[in-house]
């Protein structure tokens, strides 16, 4: 793959994590003997990040890596055990102890994305001539890092998702004076009562662009929020990764599972861990 291949490769701070959380693995995946199990496995995070950065099948996978089963299979182990979900907590631990979360303002925004494949948690995306998508719902800090993420259906109202992005927030506010002074910014889709309502009750000052407002000449003027658009850069992060851009895993939570170790980068990234 030659020297550029560092970058497909998983950052030594994020694979060092997640080593810490992977069960031991057993010499003999059978009692009666057989082939024994693979005990190197950084080549299988590598594989699961090249497919991550570059949005390959499996087995498209390069063999440097090792067999496209094999990585895949490990991937699938490492899901159900929630092992990418416990990276995410630890990296906004460390994140936490070593800046500080950015309570004060936070914003909530939506990204489209294909689902090709289709599978779980799609549907006909009406802006996109009726074919199959997702909804990528992200609640982040006043730095960007993710705090919660939530996928549904292309066709579900972005005012649906609130109230369950809301509720697997990672984090809940600090019990301290700015209990009662925590902002989440939200653009025109989320200007409605009931929006407001569900983020009220999340304890939160609720900021949503006006939808109707118009000018003399019947232009509409967007007041402009300095906080909004940090939402807008991390779905431009996760982007940057073409596994995450588009969905090609029929399975939502192998998808969310691509999510998880691209937040948890975010989070070490911002917290100075990479220098």
């Amino acid at each position: 793959m030659g020297k550029s291949s560092d970058r497909y490769r998983m950052p030594n701070e994020l694979w060092t994590r997640i080593e810490s959380l992977l069960p031991d693995v057993p010499q003999f995946s059978s009692p009666k003997g057989g082939r024994p199990r693979l005990q190197k496995r950084r080549p299988i995070a590598d594989g699961i990040f090249y497919k991550m950065r570059t949005g390959c099948q499996w087995n498209a996978i390069p063999r440097i890596f090792g067999a496209s089963s094999t990585i895949h299979h490990y991937f699938q182990e490492w899901v159900e055990l929630g092992i990418f979900e416990q990276v995410w907590d630890m990296a906004l631990q460390e994140y936490e102890e070593l800046r500080g979360t950015s309570w004060k303002h936070q914003s909530l925004d939506t990204a489209s994305i294909k689902a090709p494949l289709g599978g779980e948690k799609t549907g006909k995306n009406p802006t996109d001539r009726g074919k199959l998508g997702s909804k990528r719902s992200v609640l982040v800090d006043g730095r960007g890092v993710p705090l919660s993420c939530e996928i549904a259906g292309a066709n579900t109202h972005d005012a649906k998702i609130v109230q369950t992005t809301l509720k697997k927030r990672k984090y809940r506010r600090p019990r301290n004076k700015l209990r009662k002074s925590l902002h989440i910014h939200l653009d025109k889709g989320y200007d409605s009562a009931a929006v407001k309502t569900t983020a009220r009750r999340h304890g939160y000052i609720p900021h949503a662009a006006k939808r109707r407002r118009r000018d003399r000449r019947g232009r509409p003027v967007t007041r402009r929020d300095p906080y909004r658009w940090v939402v807008e850069r991390t779905h431009a992060w996760a982007n940057q990764f073409r596994g995450l851009k588009i969905r090609w895993e029929k399975k939502a939570s192998n998808y969310e599972a691509l999510l998880h170790v691209c937040f948890a980068l975010t989070a070490l990234r911002v917290a100075g861990v990479f220098g």
